[in-house]
């Protein structure tokens, strides 16, 4: 099973110079927020943003910047595409990922406000659909979807069964398929598809005139096309169903349009906008979750935030209401997210207990190091000098350079790639590295399967579930290749 974490280029001596000047300034966030946009700021922004992303590998980046809930500065960064060179700007069309669930949220709570949808009567009241075989469904309300509290995985097994893993409302668990279950009802009960809907409620009153939840042609004018890991090309899905949780497709410029309202509580009764802000649940220190946004406490005050990863396409967005003043940013770069922190430091400063939560890989780390080490050995002398390298390094290197999503990642790398013998030798590794960890023989049983070796795959997939009995993904792998096995 695969992990988020992408590559390593070296960190360049201007971003060195200016994450020292960021870290200097950071202990006064009011005065980073209070700066934003001055000219000096801004022209730092500009001057570090360029080599940032060369030292990443982050092909294209747009963003907008807020400031007394207006957008005082929006640019953009890098290209559109690697094969066209084309640059990008702050209008270039992005998938935003998961940024789509505060937007779709917002056009619930207008709902809410008009007596159509009540926050907790249970969805199944509005829309007979059996969403789950477990029938604690039943008791899932619209609060506990936009609250992540469904007790639903983040999203279903392929081919595999939707469970309800502990008693709805009763804690976090980040979940794309409650958005799809809330979906299915406020269309019902709308007569509207989610596209329509939005239309009326978020994009045209917002002016936002560049975002869809469905596949436009007329993106095709100023797209940002997806890249991966290496900087390579990847395809453009075009959604022609909208789902809440994940499709919308917007710019720099009109989500920080949307942002705006929700500083503003504009289109809201003043009782829900407040409750949209208001924690409903926590998630870990200085992390809470409202009603469809994220939420962090720092010395800045409260904050809203969120961030979208789908593979090739990551953003981020963060606004202290109080201040008026926000960021958000797009990159087509599978790498995107490896810049987080300093796209932070860059802009409002500050600690960030999000961040902290995400846990995302940031491109200096020193486990980016040696993964990318054994990449280009791979690639220059086999995949067997890399792992006597791996070895070697291990001796020397820093031990938090070492985990088992440092081989993890870099197999899923070599599958993707078709690469499958490579793949599964270092996910061999990986499982002699870490025997009584569950996601290598997750991971394992997967090159094999690719590999057309049945009876390997169900081995591995076997052991990853006797090792984590909740892994739905390997049980609904199992499922599959023994029904494959049984027709041979």
């Amino acid at each position: 099973m695969r992990r988020r974490i992408p590559c390593l280029f070296v960190l360049t001596l201007p971003i060195v110079l200016g994450l020292q000047a960021c870290a200097q300034e950071a202990s006064d966030p009011f005065q980073r927020l209070t700066t934003l946009t001055s000219p000096e700021r801004l022209a730092q922004l500009e001057r570090l943003i360029p080599p940032l992303m060369d030292s990443a590998g982050v092909t294209g980046l747009a963003m907008a910047i807020i400031s007394d809930s207006a957008i005082e500065w929006s640019r953009g960064f890098g290209v559109k595409s690697v094969e066209t060179g084309e640059p990008l700007d702050e209008n270039s069309v992005f998938e935003a990922a998961s940024l789509s669930k505060p937007v779709f949220a917002y056009a619930v709570l207008q709902l809410v406000d008009q007596g159509i949808i009540d926050l907790d009567t249970p969805i199944a009241d509005y829309y007979e659909y059996a969403v789950s075989e477990d029938e604690r469904y039943k008791r899932i309300t619209p609060r506990m979807v936009l609250s992540h509290t469904t007790g639903f995985p983040n999203w279903r097994p392929r081919e595999g069964r939707l469970t309800i893993d502990f008693d709805p409302g009763t804690e976090f668990r980040y979940s794309g398929e409650g958005f799809g279950y809330l979906q299915l009802a406020v269309m019902d009960v709308t007569d509207e598809t989610l596209e329509e809907l939005m239309e009326r409620l978020v994009f045209e009153p917002l002016g936002m005139t560049s975002s869809s939840y469905v596949w436009q042609d007329r993106f095709d004018e100023n797209l940002a096309l997806p890249h991966g890991t290496n900087g390579e090309l990847l395809e453009k899905r075009e959604p022609r169903r909208g789902h809440a949780a994940a499709t919308l497709h917007t710019t720099a410029v009109d989500f920080a349009r949307f942002m705006i309202a929700l500083m503003n509580g504009a289109g809201l009764s003043e009782s829900t906008a407040l409750a949209m802000l208001t924690p409903q649940i926590e998630v870990d220190t200085g992390v809470t979750w409202g009603l469809g946004i994220g939420l962090q406490d720092n010395a800045a005050g409260r904050a809203f935030w969120h961030w979208g990863d789908n593979v090739a396409y990551k953003a981020y967005t963060l606004a202290y209401p109080e201040h008026g003043v926000g960021v958000v940013w797009f990159t087509n770069s599978e790498n995107g997210q490896s810049i987080l922190e300093s796209m932070l430091a860059h802009t409002v400063g500050g600690v960030h207990p999000a961040v902290a939560w995400l846990d995302y890989e940031q491109y200096n780390s020193p486990k980016r190091q040696v993964r990318e080490t054994l990449a280009a050995t791979i690639d220059e002398q086999g995949v067997d000098m890399a792992i006597a390298l791996y070895h070697e390094m291990k001796e020397t290197r820093p031990p938090e350079a070492f985990d088992e999503y440092l081989l993890n990642t870099l197999g899923y790398r070599l599958l993707r790639s078709d690469r499958v013998q490579e793949a599964i030798a270092i996910f061999t590794l990986n499982v002699e590295e870490y025997p009584d960890a569950w996601n290598p023989y997750d991971s394992l049983g997967e090159a094999y399967m690719a590999a057309g070796e049945l009876e390997l795959a169900i081995v591995n997939y076997e052991k990853s579930v006797e090792l984590n009995s909740e892994n739905t993904n390997g049980i609904a792998a199992l499922e599959r290749l023994r029904a494959q096995l049984a027709e041979r």
